[in-house]
């Protein structure tokens, strides 16, 4: 991840690596990174605080699989 310039955000705590080749990443507490899009799929966009960093979801387009889907009880 060189050259890459981490951002943690104020208002969640995660930290986005901005200038990845492939598009910025995001560190999450558990599980495997992402994007801003699942970021923003997950987290920000219900959350309405000032100081988001990821506001819009960055620039990649949100997925299917982006969306929190918990576990449904068998």
């Amino acid at each position: 991840m060189t050259g890459s310039n981490p951002q943690t955000c104020p208002v969640c705590g995660v930290k986005i690596l901005v200038g990845i080749v492939g598009g910025d990443r995001v560190i999450f507490s558990a599980g495997p990174p992402g994007t801003r899009a699942r970021l923003y799929a997950r987290v920000c966009r219900y959350v309405n605080k000032p100081g988001c960093i990821n506001k819009d979801g960055g620039t990649q387009p949100m997925q299917a699989n982006d969306y929190y889907k918990p576990d449904i009880p068998q």
